[in-house]
């Protein structure tokens, strides 16, 4: 058996209706964790719904509408607004921390 590729990234616009309903929705649960474990519930399913390889799934939050799905504990990626507690910081994608970089 052929085991699937794990990605860095993915584009949120590649998914279908129901798949992004279902993104949104583990975000959210996520995002309203009061626990550890009730973070890494979500994210475990958010890393299996898109492949991403890593723990903090996130979308690019950055201002130019980006549809970058990615790891956001990769040290390329650029924190917009940190977090508080268990809830999710704000990040934007590697591409655009460095595209960005000159203007920030």
């Amino acid at each position: 058996m052929t085991h699937a590729r794990i990605r860095t990234e993915a584009d949120c616009n590649a998914l279908n209706s129901k798949a992004q309903q279902c993104f949104d929705e583990l975000m959210e649960q996520a995002d309203n964790a009061r626990s550890t474990s009730d973070y890494q519930k979500p994210m475990k399913a958010l890393a299996a719904l898109t492949g991403i390889r890593g723990e903090d799934v996130r979308k690019c939050a950055c201002s130019c509408t980006c549809p970058v799905i990615f790891d956001a504990d990769d040290p390329d990626a650029h924190v917009i607004e940190q977090s508080g507690g268990y809830n999710l910081g704000r990040h934007q994608c590697p591409l655009c921390a460095d595209r960005h970089r000159e203007t920030a």
